[in-house]
C-alpha cells in the first residue's frame, strides 16, 4: 500500500525559522515531499484530481489548481462525525496534554495564595507549562474576585487587588495539537461559606463525571446539572424555592448560563457536537437551553469536558430581578456573594466501555 504524500513546505527565508525537515516518530508512515516555493506546488500534485477533493481555506488557491471538488459536504460531515472518537493515539497526546496542564494549574494557585495579581498568575502558569500564551490551546481565564463573574475573561489586571477573595483559573495545554482544557476555582479563606460553596459545586461535577455513560444524550446529562445546581442554590438560601420550582421557572439559568461540556480533541471545542450520524444530520439544542455545545449520545472512545458553573453576573441577576421571580431571590445573600464571582470546575474525561477516565483527576487535581 503506497503511503501517503505529504507536501512539506520549507521556503528558503532569513526573516523567519524555517521548520526543520521531519523525522520524528510519524515521518516514516508518510511520503514526504519538500517544497520550496508555494508556485511549484502543483508540480507535485497530480494531473488528474477528478476523483481529489481539496479541502482547505485558501479556495480561489484550490481553484487556480484544478480542483473540482472544494471542501465537499459529505466528506466533511464523515471526517467531524468520526472525530468524535478518538484513537488509542490520540488518548495518549490528551493524557500529556492533561498531565502539563495541571502542572501549570498548581503553580497557579501557588501564585494565587501567595497574593499574586492575575497577571503575575498567568507568567507562573505558562513557565510551569512551557508554553507560551500563542501555544497554549487558548487564552487562558486567570480572573480574580469579580472578574470570576466573566465567562471569558482575558484582560489580566497587573495591579494586585486590595483583597483577594476568590480565583477562578480555565486554562489548558498542547500536546502535538491535542488540547487539554482544565478549570478550578479557589477561594482565599477555603474555610469561608465560598469555600463550601465550591466544594458543593465540585461534588456535582464528579457526580456528572460518574454519570457520563455510553447510550446517555450529553444534553440529558446538561439538564441533571441543572438540578443539581438547583439544589445549591436552594441549600445555600439563594433562592427560596424548591429545587424543581427553580428548575421549572429557569432561575438556574441566571446562575448557570453555559453548557455543561463538549468534545475535546484537535480543538478546545471539537467539531461533531450537534451531528446525528455520518450524514450530518442536525441535532440542536433544546430551546430553553441556547448554549449546549453538544446534543450527541455518548459512546465510548469520545472525549469530553464536564464544567458545571454557578455565577453571580450583574447583568444576568438585573434580567431576574425584574421577574416575577424577583420575590423568591434572597437578594442580601446574593449580594453579599457578588465580590467572589463565580465557580466553575472542569475536567477532561475519556468514556470507555466500562468506565471513565478522568484524565485530570488522576493526576490528583483537587
Amino acid at each position: 500500500m503506497n503511503k501517503p504524500k505529504l507536501i512539506f513546505y520549507r521556503p528558503k527565508d532569513f526573516w523567519h525559522k524555517v521548520p526543520d525537515e521531519p523525522h520524528d516518530f510519524w515521518a516514516e508512515h508518510f511520503d514526504i515531499q519538500l517544497l520550496d516555493k508555494a508556485n511549484k506546488v502543483e508540480t507535485l500534485l497530480p494531473y488528474d484530481k477528478a476523483r481529489m477533493a481539496y479541502l482547505g481555506e485558501y479556495l480561489e488557491v484550490a481553484r487556480a489548481l484544478g480542483f473540482n471538488e472544494i471542501n465537499p459536504e459529505p466528506v466533511l460531515n464523515s471526517i467531524h462525525f468520526y472525530r468524535a472518537y478518538k484513537t488509542p493515539y490520540e488518548q495518549a497526546c490528551l493524557r500529556i496534554a492533561n498531565q502539563m496542564a495541571v502542572t501549570g494549574h498548581q503553580a497557579a494557585k501557588a501564585a494565587f495564595y501567595a497574593g499574586g495579581c492575575e497577571f503575575d498568575i498567568q507568567q507562573a502558569y505558562l513557565n510551569a507549562v512551557r508554553q507560551t500564551e500563542n501555544e497554549v490551546p487558548y487564552g487562558n481565564i486567570i480572573a480574580l474576585n469579580q472578574n470570576c463573574a466573566i465567562l471569558h475573561y482575558t484582560a489580566l489586571e497587573r495591579k494586585t487587588p486590595k483583597q483577594h477573595h476568590s480565583f477562578l483559573i480555565d486554562a489548558g495545554a498542547e500536546f502535538h495539537g491535542y488540547a487539554a482544557d482544565i478549570t478550578r476555582t479557589y477561594s482565599f479563606q477555603p474555610q469561608d461559606e465560598f469555600g463550601s460553596l465550591i466544594s458543593a459545586v465540585n461534588r456535582v461535577e464528579q457526580q456528572l463525571v460518574s454519570e457520563l455513560k455510553p447510550g446517555l444524550k450529553y444534553g440529558d446529562l446538561h439538564i441533571q446539572c441543572h438540578q443539581h445546581i438547583a439544589e445549591i442554590l436552594q441549600q445555600f438560601d439563594f433562592v427560596k424555592l424548591s429545587a424543581e420550582a427553580i428548575v421549572e421557572s429557569q432561575i438556574t439559568r441566571t446562575f448557570f448560563p453555559h453548557g455543561l461540556g463538549h468534545h475535546l480533541g484537535l480543538q478546545v471545542h471539537d467539531v461533531g457536537g450537534f451531528m446525528a450520524d455520518e450524514r450530518g444530520t442536525h441535532v440542536t439544542p433544546p430551546e430553553q437551553h441556547p448554549y449546549l455545545r453538544c446534543t450527541r449520545t455518548i459512546e465510548a472512545n469520545m472525549v469530553f469536558t464536564i464544567e458545571p458553573g454557578l455565577y453571580f453576573i450583574d447583568s444576568l441577576l438585573a434580567d431576574l430581578a425584574a421577574t416575577e421571580f424577583d420575590k423568591y431571590i434572597n437578594w442580601s445573600k446574593v449580594d453579599a456573594f457578588r465580590q467572589y464571582g463565580g465557580i466553575r470546575i472542569e475536567d477532561n474525561i475519556i468514556v470507555h466501555q466500562g468506565h471513565n477516565e478522568n484524565m485530570t483527576r488522576d493526576l490528583h487535581l483537587a
